[in-house]
């Protein structure tokens, strides 16, 4: 016999193996059920902060995107509060994932966040105009903010490190890489993405080009 039963317990032969019991295949269903619930709500509250101003971003239209019910989101948030909270934190690893930030690759690393700027670019600015009056609009843009000035200074090592005065250099690197400076380009002046691409690129340059001594890579 593989297995002896003793009562309320069973002890497995060392070195046999044995099918996993009902109740545990059952219980890693419901696992993974609830992970691609909290993942689906979490998915939909991201994009729909991106689409609507936050005081119309409700439990029922989290629930309705996500094909879930009210119910289900409060078991899993507690709150509406709670909800937003988890959608931003998951919605900066999202972002820190699609901005790569290699001080050794210039090219794929600009490119990285042109992509990230059709994606998202319109629902940051979205944000952006709420974030006089909605308190936590402010909260997300500022962390933004945060996030893409860090962004800047790690792509730009190489030349901060070599720069006459990196702290000024750092701030004029955020601007012409910033999402207005997208808007300017993309929306307001009707380019399209690689015209606008190349147009931020060539201040790129002219920013490194003006205040900083070559940089030469290995």
């Amino acid at each position: 016999m593989l297995t002896h039963m003793n009562i309320g317990r069973t002890e497995t032969v060392p070195g046999v193996r044995t099918t996993a019991s009902p109740r545990a295949y059952v219980m890693r269903e419901r696992a993974e059920q609830v992970e691609h619930t909290r993942r689906s709500a979490l998915v939909a509250c991201a994009e729909l902060a991106y689409e609507v101003p936050l005081a119309a971003l409700t439990l029922a239209r989290v629930a309705e995107r996500a094909g879930v019910s009210v119910q289900t989101l409060l078991r899993q948030f507690g709150s509406r509060e709670g909800l937003l909270d988890a959608a931003h934190e998951w919605g900066v690893r999202e972002v820190l994932a699609e901005r790569p930030a290699d001080p050794g690759d210039l090219d794929a690393s600009f490119d990285a966040l042109m992509t990230h700027y059709e994606a998202r670019g319109d629902g940051v600015l979205l944000l952006l105009g709420q974030e006089s009056f909605e308190p936590r609009a402010r909260l997300v843009t500022e962390r933004g903010r945060q996030l893409h000035r860090d962004w800047v200074g790690t792509v730009f090592a190489p030349w901060l490190d070599v720069a006459r005065d990196p702290e000024a250099l750092w701030d004029e690197l955020v601007v012409v890489t910033d999402v207005y400076a997208w808007k300017l380009l993309r929306r307001d002046r009707g380019m399209d993405a690689a015209w606008t691409a190349r147009r931020m690129r060539a201040l790129v340059d002219a920013v490194l080009a003006a205040t900083t001594p070559a940089v030469v890579h290995d």
